[in-house]
């Protein structure tokens, strides 16, 4: 798979981690490294916490050895699709690697600051705006080039919610939509209300408007976010495992997740493809066909006609791998010994 990536001119990836455990203070955190264009986990690295001092630099670690794997093979990064992690940006910027950043994750972030100050006394009207805030949100990083370009769309928002189409960035002069005479006048906004000023406040903020800058044009971490839920399959947060135990694991849920990423939609009985919706607002959304399974049986053949007839090249390569030393929650203390401590 490495080598089909460094075949090519350049690759987007997208990057993000995952805790295996419950709580603020996980063992172990998994750095997923996926090919965005295809769909794919290119890469997997597992953390110990008290390998880098605490839980906190996990990510940051996991990136580093992705990235270092990936540069010894070769491959040819375009840019990385990630959240806002500061060590993240930060590690990225040092090392010239393009990053953008997941709208979704912007979305949410936004929203729940927009939804909160919406509460306030004099800002009720602020709510009605909510869904369309959040869909410019997602068409300004879909139908920009630029970092500006997004940064333009985006302040123009402050103009629409006026009733005020025609803006002075000429990156973007006037909205697209048609303009139409509205009904209910009572939903614009006025320059000067605590309504307009707080909403003003906010989308314009230094930290956001960088932010927005840098939303993904193309690709989002949404596959990244379905895998670390196929993750749960086979490795339960509620469950500590050792460490080669987790990455065999997580190895496991990699092989599941890319033969059946792409799976075709379920058709109903009539053979078109079958939506379905989630609660709240209605969405169509594909439903996939059932799962396969066929990297089992290629494990099973592996195991049976290479492994058991000479196991010593994969005792080898299992020897090479780094495991940090047990952490004290994996093992169990004998009773008579602890009685006899206290």
């Amino acid at each position: 798979m490495l080598q089909q990536l460094s075949q090519q001119n350049k690759v987007t990836l997208g990057g993000d981690m995952r805790a295996h455990a419950p709580g603020h203070c996980p063992t172990y955190g998994s750095y997923t490294m996926m090919d965005l264009s295809t769909n794919t986990v290119v890469d997997l690295q597992l953390v110990q916490s008290d390998e880098v001092g605490g839980s906190s630099d996990m990510e940051k670690e996991g990136l580093k050895r992705s990235l270092a794997l990936l540069g010894a093979r070769g491959v040819t990064i375009e840019c990385i699709v990630t959240d806002r992690h500061t060590q993240i940006q930060k590690f990225l910027r040092e090392e010239n690697i393009p990053q953008f950043y997941d709208v979704w994750h912007m979305e949410k972030r936004l929203s729940k600051k927009i939804d909160k100050m919406a509460k306030k006394k004099d800002c009720e009207k602020v709510k009605r705006w909510m869904p369309a805030i959040r869909n410019h949100v997602y068409w300004t990083a879909a139908s920009s080039q630029t970092g500006p370009e997004r940064v333009a769309k985006w302040t123009s928002l402050l103009n629409h919610v006026r009733d005020v189409h025609t803006h002075e960035d000429p990156l973007f002069p006037q909205c697209l939509h048609t303009i139409r005479k509205t009904r209910d006048k009572r939903k614009w906004l006025s320059a000067g209300t605590p309504a307009f000023d707080s909403l003003e406040k906010e989308l314009t903020k230094k930290s956001v408007l960088k932010d927005i800058a840098k939303l993904s044009p193309h690709y989002q971490t949404s596959s990244l976010e379905a895998f670390q839920s196929a993750i749960l399959r086979f490795a339960p947060k509620n469950v500590v495992y050792p460490y080669l135990g987790m990455l065999c694991r997580l190895y496991l849920a990699a092989l599941h997740y890319n033969e059946n990423a792409d799976g075709g939609r379920a058709p109903t009985s009539s053979g078109d493809p079958l939506p379905k919706s989630r609660t709240g607002e209605s969405r169509a959304r594909p439903v996939k066909t059932e799962a396969t399974f066929r990297y089992v049986d290629d494990l099973m053949d592996m195991i049976m006609e290479k492994v058991f007839v000479d196991p010593s090249p994969y005792r080898d390569e299992i020897l090479k791998i780094n495991i940090p030393p047990d952490r004290s929650s994996h093992s169990k203390p004998v009773r008579t010994e602890t009685n006899e401590h206290w």
